[in-house]
């Protein structure tokens, strides 16, 4: 079995489309890029060409090796090894290309960050997800109250080795507003209840109420309204 394939990792091998990633960023002279996933770097020439410093993160200890030797000689760039969703970095644009799994643990945490834009690739299904109105999904209330969310490209699967089984999206998301980590935690809690009514839901968090909606009924902004309820009772 591929280990890099068991672990949800596909790497892209298309230098057009690594390019339209990062044109999509709007990365300037002023900008401070935050990647997590390195992989073999395929994004880091077209990143460190735009941005006044970048720093790219990898878990693979492999991987990191293989790219610090191939990447040595870019001044603007630090390679880091280690788990990027612990950088301490301040930055303000976020690049990434991370595993599927990954995808609703990347949204969930930049939310908490003070940043202009991010871009990333994400599971064709996973992104209409996010913009769906037919069916809520806690990620997508969330992603959409924190940003604007908006399809940059489309990218086969024939781009990326091993080949994954999916066609993938590439996101923009522009941030509206700081989430903070209280109010993640709340709304995927309300989810938890999702095939209760707003009554039973509520009452689990020692609130009273006679409402017999569920939560497919409610839009986004009023999920959200429910759960600054709860925190502030």
């Amino acid at each position: 079995m591929n280990k890099r394939k068991d672990l949800g990792q596909h790497f892209l091998k298309s230098k057009t489309i690594a390019k339209a990633i990062v044109d999509g960023t709007k990365i300037t002279r002023n900008d401070v890029v935050l990647e997590i996933g390195t992989g073999h770097g395929i994004l880091i020439p077209y990143i460190c060409k735009k941005a006044k410093q970048v720093f790219s993160i990898e878990n693979d200890h492999s991987l990191y090796l293989s790219t610090k030797s191939n990447f040595y000689d870019y001044s603007n760039l630090v390679l880091e090894y280690g788990d990027g969703f612990k950088s301490v970095h301040s930055f303000s644009i976020f690049v990434s290309n991370l595993p599927y799994s990954k995808s609703r643990l990347a949204i969930e945490w930049l939310l908490q960050k003070k940043i202009s834009r991010a871009v990333i690739m994400v599971q064709k299904e996973f992104a209409e997800k996010l913009v769906s109105n037919e069916e809520h999904k806690s990620i997508s209330v969330l992603a959409n109250y924190g940003f604007r969310i908006k399809f940059l490209l489309n990218v086969r699967k024939s781009n990326f080795f091993p080949v994954p089984e999916v066609d993938s999206v590439v996101i923009l998301l522009e941030q509206k507003k700081v989430i903070q980590k209280i109010l993640i935690s709340t709304v995927n809690r309300i989810f938890s209840y999702r095939r209760k009514t707003l009554q039973n839901i509520l009452k689990q968090f020692g609130i009273n109420s006679t409402s017999k909606k569920r939560l497919d009924e409610l839009s986004g902004d009023e999920i959200i309204k429910i759960a600054q309820k709860i925190i502030r009772s």
